[in-house]
């Protein structure tokens, strides 16, 4: 019998770690398991932010030295914790970002053509090239606080969103999603109600922002929207739908929450969730009509199965 290769060559020209057979997750002995409301008509829908949520990678933002233009690179991390002091205060009050998608504070969170890849030093879309190298490392450096809940939405087929603030194309995070397939940590792809990359200019036209000004938790508060919408279109409405978020960033949680705040005055019998994975904490909103209803939670696996595993059991990473 041949052995399981150490590593697998992918058409994108990347080579792939592979799982050994003893450790691929799709091997393992799982049921499928029926969603929560299915027999009243209702669906679960998951909606994942994805960055230091549902994985870390290493894809670095970099500021400029206000006065110098030298470049500092930070990962998304710091810039979720530092992003309303930059150039303002704290370690990073000296420096500025700087808005071109090719050269700019964000570059490596954008799609390029090949002439700018090279330049970069890539040979293929970065994002795609940061999920191969985190694929070379242990599970714990590159698995999000959101991975298992990911995973088990992938694995029961559930109606799954992404909604990042990435700017690749839709086309680019599904392929960089279908790495984790090919090496085998997901057993099929999601079943994708949508994908937002919200900074990506032609999915802000789509969410309403023409003259590209919008920020990018108000282009994830339209993208909630237009992935509930989608999704009643999609599987027709029900009141047993429910609805759940999960995301790190600060600022994005608090116009998140305000966004399904409205969606529960608009949709009364919907039920809508928010798990807030940030700093190594694990906190379960619920959003009712009387308020938000909030609970912190020892653990990730606990946060998750609260909001989403419908038979209320641990789910195992």
């Amino acid at each position: 019998m041949s052995q399981n290769p150490k590593a697998i060559s992918h058409p994108s020209g990347l080579l792939l770690p592979r799982l050994p057979d003893s450790q691929l997750e799709l091997g393992l002995p799982r049921v499928p398991e029926g969603d929560r409301n299915l027999h009243l008509g209702g669906r679960s829908f998951y909606f994942f932010d994805f960055d230091d949520n549902v994985a870390f990678l290493s894809t670095a933002l970099i500021l400029f030295h206000k006065e110098t233009g030298e470049e500092f690179a930070i990962n998304s991390g710091q810039y979720a914790r530092e992003n309303q002091n930059i150039g303002v205060r704290g370690p990073y009050r000296d420096y500025e970002r700087r808005w071109d998608d090719r050269t700019g504070t964000y570059r490596n969170f954008r799609d390029h053509d090949n002439e700018m890849l090279l330049k970069l030093g890539f040979r293929t879309q970065i994002f795609l090239q940061d999920l191969a190298v985190a694929l070379g490392q242990p599970d714990f450096h590159w698995k999000g606080p959101s991975w298992s809940c990911f995973y088990h939405a992938t694995f029961n087929q559930r109606p799954v969103s992404v909604i990042t603030a990435r700017g690749h194309s839709p086309v680019t995070v599904k392929d960089g999603i279908g790495l984790w397939v090919d090496a085998g940590h997901l057993p099929q792809p999601p079943n994708y109600l949508s994908v937002f990359p919200v900074s990506h200019p032609q999915v802000r036209r789509e969410l309403g922002d023409e003259g590209l000004r919008m920020g990018v938790a108000e282009l994830k508060q339209r993208a909630i929207r237009a992935s509930l919408e989608m999704a009643i279109r999609t599987y027709g409405y029900s009141p047993h739908h429910r609805f759940g978020m999960s995301d790190d960033d600060p600022r994005n949680i608090q116009l998140i929450v305000e966004e399904m705040r409205r969606l529960k005055a608009d949709y009364p019998e919907l039920s809508f969730f928010m798990i807030e994975t940030q700093g190594g904490s694990f906190t379960k909103h619920e959003i009712t009509h009387t308020g938000l209803q909030s609970q912190n939670v020892a653990s990730e696996a606990v946060a998750q199965a609260l909001l989403f595993d419908e038979n209320g059991t641990k789910i195992p990473r």
